[in-house]
């Protein structure tokens, strides 16, 4: 995977939702890569906002507006005419979905049809990948793992938003895409992602970070559900890839795509918790009662085809990637590291063990 570095270096490259956690780790692993980043991104906190920590304002193109705002986000990529766009914005939290539905539909169909609107009216734009979820899936009350070929569904708004996402991808794709245009159009179904610098609310290590922080005991909302806990950059390197692959054969790649954890890897929350406070040396936790609103209880996706077709696999375990995390906040908590040198690091020691370096 060598040419991956010499692929990226000098390409025009937009991620939209820059300025989120994910986006923010793939900014930062596009600039290690030598392209010309050029990010949007919407209102975002500038006092613990993991892209402000890491000088990204400064370091690539960047405009915050609304995604929904057709002309503005036209207006931005035919002045900044990037080859391959990452659309990662989006309401990305479960419980957010549930006091404010009509916002999350609105985001994240809208925001996809934008995106895809606008790429079909330009020809510089060459690869696509926008990003949606592994709840994108119709859970069938069953402990399996999906395949990119299941049913789409959800009950609850976030999913149901994103099994939409989905809908409106492959329509574009096979309605104007196929045979028609030189572009690659995908979307990527991640599982839950962990890694450092995440802040968001109710979301599992920002709140046991938080909880530790201020000496707290880590309070529990679903203690026995099961997830595919995956480093950040797991499916950061799925994304790389696929762009890279529908770039160059946009009829043989351009599909629907899982970025999953291995077989048999699900672990529960508690066990994450576990592992959590065995890293940072100390910390105790508690289960939560009455919890008002629904979650998927067990999630796995079946990764085989990425595997199989693009080369793509985990690197690292769950037990790993959760120490990984921990380790970030540590050394930028406890040992006052400077965190851009610790999320380059860790970009840089992901990139040695793929052999991409």
């Amino acid at each position: 995977m060598e040419k991956i570095k010499s692929f990226y270096n000098n390409k025009r490259v937009l991620v939209t939702g820059a300025t989120g956690f994910k986006g923010s780790w793939l900014c930062s692993w596009l600039l290690k890569l030598d392209a010309k980043v050029y990010g949007t991104g919407f209102n975002p906190n500038q006092n613990k906002n993991l892209f402000y920590k890491l000088n990204l304002n400064n370091r690539i193109k960047l405009k915050i507006f609304d995604i929904r705002d057709l002309r503005k986000l036209k207006k931005f990529i035919c002045s900044s005419k990037p080859s391959i766009i990452f659309h990662l914005a989006a309401q990305p939290i479960i419980y957010e979905s549930y006091k404010n539905p009509h916002t999350t539909f609105d985001i994240n169909c809208r925001g996809t049809l934008n995106i895809l609107e606008i790429t079909k009216a330009y020809k510089f734009i060459k690869s696509v990948v926008c990003i949606t979820s592994d709840k994108c899936y119709e859970n069938v009350g069953k402990i399996k793992a999906y395949k990119e070929s299941d049913l789409l569904g959800g009950v609850d708004p976030y999913s149901a938003s994103k099994a939409s996402a989905e809908l409106i991808i492959r329509a574009y794709r096979e309605s104007f895409f196929k045979n028609k245009r030189n572009c690659g159009i995908s979307s990527a179904r991640a599982g839950n992602v962990i890694g450092g610098g995440d802040w968001s609310k109710k979301r599992l290590i920002p709140d046991c970070i938080r909880s530790l922080k201020k000496n707290k005991v880590i309070l529990l909302r679903n203690p026995k559900f099961n997830r595919p806990w995956q480093l950040v950059l797991e499916p950061l390197k799925g994304y790389l890839i696929l762009a890279k692959k529908q770039f160059e054969n946009p009829l043989k790649f351009s599909d629907a795509w899982n970025f999953g954890t291995e077989p048999k890897s699900v672990t529960d929350v508690k066990q994450i918790v576990k592992y959590i406070i065995t890293f940072w040396g100390k910390g105790k936790m508690r289960a939560l009662k009455n919890i008002k609103f629904y979650e998927q209880q067990n999630l796995q996706l079946d990764i085989t085809k990425a595997k199989k077709k693009l080369g793509w696999f985990p690197t690292y375990n769950i037990k790993n990637s959760v120490k990984i995390t921990t380790e970030w906040y540590l050394k930028v908590f406890k040992e006052r590291k400077n965190p851009i040198d610790v999320t380059n690091e860790q970009i840089k020691s992901y990139m040695n063990e793929n052999n991409w370096a």
